[in-house]
């Protein structure tokens, strides 16, 4: 089955842009396109896609909330932030609002196309270091909150473990190696950590581990 995607940009240079890239493949469709938050809120309720190429600086209704009520609705499609800088600071809040994660607008046709299977598939895009770095440039620099520190409660040591290294940026083979296990069995703790304290991808649990002080 074809991955089903809408574009949602204010540019329709960046959307057509997209779509060529898209329609090349055998396996994206794109069944969709919006120039604004509440077109896209309409073009995703009548087309039902699989993932959502959200830009986040729209008239209107921006790409922060609309991703927002896009994924708080009764048919939640994964979302894409797209950025014109790795550091943007409507990246964070895209990530809040319950994205993946982000892509960049000039990013390589190839990146483009993994980024959408990625995510279609059910993980976050973004290399480990690169949401690390994103993540610790907002909450880094201040005194961690740790707001969230009982719900870590339920967690075992060594998932406590696991879940500090996720959330200093390492990747399931740098934390296999770090803790002497099994990549196969960090990839089991790391879906246990996901399952217990109801987070939705890595990216929600460095964002988490940096709240909660973990980052060390």
């Amino acid at each position: 089955m074809s991955v089903r995607v809408v574009l949602v940009d204010d540019q329709t240079l960046v959307r057509t842009g997209f779509r060529l890239v898209l329609d090349e493949t055998g396996d994206i469709e794109v069944v969709g396109e919006a120039a604004d938050g509440s077109q896209a809120l309409d073009v995703v309720a009548r087309t039902r896609p699989d993932v959502v190429l959200m830009d986040v600086r729209m008239p209107g209704l921006d790409g922060i909330e609309t991703t927002r009520r896009l994924r708080g609705g009764p048919h939640p499609a994964k979302v894409i932030i797209l950025t014109t800088f790795d550091l943007d600071e409507y990246v964070l809040a895209g990530l809040r609002a319950g994205a993946s994660g982000f892509l960049l607008k000039d990013a390589l046709a190839a990146d483009l196309i993994s980024a959408v299977r990625v995510v279609a598939a059910g993980e976050s895009v973004a290399a480990p270091s690169v949401t690390r770095r994103l993540i610790a440039h907002y909450l880094g620099s201040a005194p961690p909150r740790r707001v969230t520190d009982s719900r870590l409660v339920v967690l075992t040591g060594r998932e406590r473990e696991v879940l500090t290294l996720v959330t200093r940026g390492l990747s399931n083979t740098e934390i296999a190696a770090a803790l002497v296990l099994s990549e196969s069995t960090v990839k089991t703790h790391v879906g246990r950590i996901l399952a217990k304290l109801g987070l939705r991808d890595r990216v929600q649990a460095v964002i988490l581990g940096y709240e909660s002080g973990l980052a060390g």
